[in-house]
């Protein structure tokens, strides 16, 4: 049986090269096709992808030679490819659980996307998927990080396997927040509020803190990446000498497949510092698929159930070998930023002078150019010397009290945030079909996001209040075109 799930698996690589190399004008441009566009329209250089509507976040670098592509396609075949209940007929896909709350990693990055939170309707709810609840207790865990909750463990996973029980679900009730630009324009915003219902091994533990986070798009993570860690240092150098409240710090945080401290860059606080250990993380938690980096599965000692469960691999091994892992993160890594759109129109000329006007810029920083990757066997060379164009510091920031969510991780605090990158907003409705922004996707758009900030952002939100009608427009036409 092993032999032949091997053979299996080694005829669906082969035949994912195959059509890797088939698909490839569909997919990418060679560097040719870049040669006469504008530098205004370029994210990431001779590697940015020029295409719209749903697959925005889905082709690769053009720059990839052939065996990228093909190990490219295996990734993603992993990544969108739902895992099955062990014992299976196969070894390759089998594992999924005892907990989870997707079946994939597409599963939550829809289309490689972003995720949006559950809509209530008439005492209705819908699980959420792409809604992760982050769980810890008060003190400092392993390596600095947080300490779970002895029951639940580091987040709530909402579904199970047959002969376990699901952990819990959550429900989300709104508050409106009303309140007016200068002109006199009325807003309301929807604070979302958050109860833990159905939870099946008993309370949280005393002071439990819940974080609510929504799963980012993936686009552009690579060469992100390769951002250099002196590059986020002097971010931070820059923004300590400048007058005013911004004061962005990095988050240290362990990673696991390095064995060591690094400045973090994923995650809404930045508690993951590359894709690999995300990765690895997001495999066990998520889905509940062990790896080499992760071993043991999720089961708190209260959860006997979870523990009882048949484990994927025959029990022998990992539910994801090594080489598998690798190849997701590879296709994560490889993934393309898209091209702006409207980078000379009018409006959008006029919203980016705006956006530096309201010190926007000082947190979203315009543009790098790549080092190199922190892991080469995952990634590509070919991300390596790229300017980039994705609007970001990598640094947390305190944003107020409106979106704190009180819960510290690693060296951020319960108000701190990462600023996320902008790149790709303007394309999340052609992906997924919504607008919803933030770590909680509590904003519908660019301006309700931009109205939430607080805290160090104030001065930024409180000019925006300030601007006309026509300026506040501008400003979201600039920001959706990047």
């Amino acid at each position: 049986m092993k032999l032949r799930a091997r053979q299996k698996l080694g005829l669906l690589i082969a035949a994912a090269g195959a059509v890797a190399a088939l698909l490839w004008p569909v997919w990418g441009h060679s560097n040719s096709d870049t040669a006469g566009r504008s530098q205004g329209e370029l994210t990431a250089d001779q590697v940015t992808a020029f295409v719209t509507g749903r697959n925005a976040f889905s082709m690769p670098l053009p720059t990839l030679d052939d065996e990228e592509r093909a190990r490219f396609a295996v990734g993603n075949s992993f990544f969108r490819r739902n895992w099955v209940e062990a014992p299976a007929s196969t070894t390759a896909r089998d594992g999924l659980g005892p907990h989870f709350i997707a079946r994939s990693c597409g599963g939550c990055h829809v289309q490689d996307g972003r995720g949006a939170p559950p809509e209530f309707r008439k005492g209705l709810s819908e699980p959420p998927v792409a809604l992760l609840i982050r769980l810890s207790i008060p003190g400092t865990g392993a390596h600095g990080g947080v300490v779970p909750d002895p029951v639940y463990g580091d987040q709530l996973n909402n579904a199970a396997i047959q002969g376990v029980q699901a952990e819990g679900q959550v429900q989300i009730r709104h508050q409106p927040v009303h309140g007016r630009f200068a002109d006199g324009t009325p807003y309301t915003l929807r604070k979302p509020l958050y109860r833990l219902t159905q939870l099946a091994y008993g309370p949280l533990a005393p002071g439990a803190m819940i974080s609510p986070r929504i799963a980012p798009q993936m686009a552009g993570l690579g060469l992100i990446e390769a951002i250099a860690e002196s590059d986020i240092l002097a971010n931070a150098s820059a923004q300590a000498a400048m007058a005013g409240p911004i004061k962005g710090v990095p988050n240290r945080v362990w990673d696991d497949l390095a064995r060591a401290e690094r400045i973090g860059r994923f995650g809404w606080k930045a508690n993951q510092a590359s894709l690999a250990s995300q990765t690895a993380g997001a495999f066990l938690g998520d889905i509940g698929i062990t790896s080499t980096t992760h071993p043991e599965e999720a089961c708190t000692p209260t959860q006997k159930d979870c523990l009882a469960a048949p484990r994927g691999a025959q029990g022998q091994a990992p539910e994801i070998d090594d080489r598998t892992l690798g190849d997701v993160v590879f296709y994560q890594a490889t993934l393309a930023p898209a091209a702006r759109r409207h980078s000379n129109r009018a409006d959008v000329v006029r919203g980016e002078s705006l956006f530096v006007q309201a010190q926007c810029a000082t947190c979203h920083r315009p543009s790098y150019t790549t080092g190199a990757a922190p892991f080469p066997r995952l990634s590509s060379p070919k991300v390596e010397g790229v300017k980039i164009w994705p609007y970001t510091d990598l640094l947390l920031h305190d944003m107020g009290p409106a979106l704190a969510d009180g819960r510290p991780d690693y060296a951020a605090n319960g108000r701190q945030w990462k600023t996320p990158p902008l790149w790709g907003v303007g394309l999340i409705h052609d992906v997924n079909g919504h607008r919803r922004l933030l770590h909680d996707g509590r904003a519908n758009g660019v301006l309700e996001a931009i109205l939430w900030h607080g805290g160090e952002a104030q001065a930024a939100q409180q000019q925006v209040l300030k601007f006309s009608a026509r300026d506040r427009q501008a400003l979201v036409a600039f920001v959706e075109s990047l």
